[in-house]
């Protein structure tokens, strides 16, 4: 017999239209997973059980009302801790927000709320969203449900292991170089990250502004349209939203891609990737030829230069943004002395850990006097060239293909140089600098770990990866497997 919290989104919403669960049953079903399993994989900062039930209840009222519900409603969900919501707390999994309860929700939760789904809790993350293990967290490292002794995947680790381990039926979290896909590959999940500007950033607490962008995790294609349905259009309340008009995607499933042009970039079968990984995609990549795409080489040559470039622009924009955090208006205050330069430079020192450091010192170093030219605007233009290179591919392509990440799950505290963690998001950066839509979804298994396959596509045209996606899905099973947990 299946467990209610086995159920994918598309199953749970139809049983509970169909008056056979309750969406306090299905809530109930979740916190007694989260019970369950939680202590091992520590995928919440904070679980938000008696808000989540309460939500359930008014889920129930409004199906018995009669009232024409979306797809969402009543489903248990998690958010990334660096979404804003509403005295509820959002650390961004630092000391410097540990006590911190917005007074306003995130254009992404108001949505939600809007439409009436159930918020489990906060998951844990990478400080500021900044590392690709969610071994950065202030608090503690969460868990892979495939394996308790490796991560996750970072920054979104709590969201994907939170997901993969039944303890809610999706979640969002947000992706800057990866932090979406990367750990989806990791954790046998479909992880979506939109085109820039397809959803609102309006109360995501900012890492890199002109990267960042909040997407779902899913079990299932499927259930990924309904993630993003619910969340993207325009907001008037951040400027760098599309205008653009929001499709249905849901109907872009047909389960068909024949005919569809698929390109594979050469750059992107590099050194270090793992031959298990390696063998899975080119297996994937003959299944999807084998459904009727026009399967091709391409180059894509200044993508190689993407994680240099990126870890130029990307600190750059976290010293901006971070200078808020000053012991002054918010968050962590540091109080022992009566001087303010050594009050502000304290709060810092105690209130961030070593990565954002790491990168605020980065970042700070690329936009001095004297280095700004040589380094910042060097980025920017390799940047557009980055772009340029996805611009050409996609007047010939529908869909790119690649890995998602170079590796399966690593162990916890297994790489201790910062640089070879970036090159975690060596695959996952360039559509970031270049603002294109991604996904990654399960691409089968290497020493029982899961491989994740990443489908990127050309700005807005979110519909095409999930249309490869589905059609993936129906003729394998990879995505139904479950972690031994």
């Amino acid at each position: 017999m299946t467990e209610l919290y086995e159920l994918t989104i598309s199953e749970a919403a139809d049983l509970l239209r169909q008056k056979k669960i309750s969406s306090v049953e299905l809530t109930q079903a979740h916190l007694d997973r989260i019970r369950a399993v939680e202590p091992e994989v520590r995928a919440f900062t904070l679980v938000t059980d008696e808000l989540a039930l309460k939500q359930a209840e008014e889920a129930d009222h409004r199906f018995a009302s009669g009232e024409r519900l979306s797809p969402l409603t009543g489903i248990p969900i998690a958010i990334k801790d660096v979404i804003s919501t509403k005295g509820i707390t959002t650390t961004c999994g630092s000391r410097m927000l540990e006590n911190f309860k917005p007074a306003y929700d995130a254009t992404v939760m108001k949505r939600l709320n809007e439409i009436g789904i159930v918020m489990v809790g906060k998951t844990n993350m990478d400080e500021f969203a900044m590392g690709s293990s969610t071994e950065h967290s202030a608090f503690f490292p969460t868990h892979n449900p495939w394996d308790l002794e490796r991560a996750p995947g970072g920054s979104s680790g709590g969201s994907a292991a939170a997901v993969a381990a039944g303890m809610a039926m999706g979640s969002y979290g947000s992706d800057t170089g990866g932090s979406i896909r990367q750990p989806a590959s990791l954790c046998n999940l479909v992880g979506l990250k939109p085109t820039y500007g397809r959803v609102s950033r309006f109360g995501l607490v900012a890492f890199g502004s002109s990267l960042d962008q909040i997407g779902p995790f899913a079990r299932n294609a499927q259930d990924a349209a309904l993630l993003l349905q619910a969340i993207a259009g325009n907001d008037p309340l951040d400027g760098t939203s599309s205008p653009n008009p929001v499709p249905d995607y849901s109907k872009a499933l047909n389960g068909g891609i024949k005919g569809l042009k698929i390109g594979v970039p050469e750059e992107y079968w590099v050194e270090g990737t793992q031959p298990g990984v390696v063998s899975a995609v080119r297996a994937d990549i003959e299944r999807l030829r084998e459904l009727g795409a026009e399967v091709s080489p391409v180059s894509l040559p200044y993508t190689k230069y993407g994680v240099a470039a990126y870890y130029i622009i990307a600190p750059a924009e976290a010293s901006a943004n971070l200078t808020r955090y000053d012991g002054v208006k918010y968050g962590y205050s540091y109080r022992d002395t009566s001087e303010m330069w050594d009050a502000m430079e304290k709060t810092r020192q105690f209130g961030f850990g070593p990565e954002v450091k790491r990168r605020i010192m980065l970042g700070t170093y690329a936009l001095s006097a004297g280095y700004y030219d040589a380094y910042y605007k060097q980025a920017e233009k390799v940047r557009t060239l980055i772009t340029h290179d996805f611009e050409q591919a996609f007047e010939q392509f529908d869909v790119l293909v690649s890995p998602a990440s170079p590796t399966v799950a690593f162990k916890i505290g297994e790489i201790s140089d910062p640089y070879q963690m970036y090159l975690q998001d060596v695959f996952t950066i360039p559509a970031n600098l270049a603002g294109i839509c991604g996904v990654s979804i399960p691409g089968g298994f290497s020493e029982g770990l899961p491989v994740g396959l990443q489908l990127l596509g050309r700005a807005f045209g979110e519909e095409s990866i999930l249309r490869v996606a589905d059609a993936f899905e129906r003729v394998t099973d990879y995505h139904t497997q479950w972690p031994k947990l």
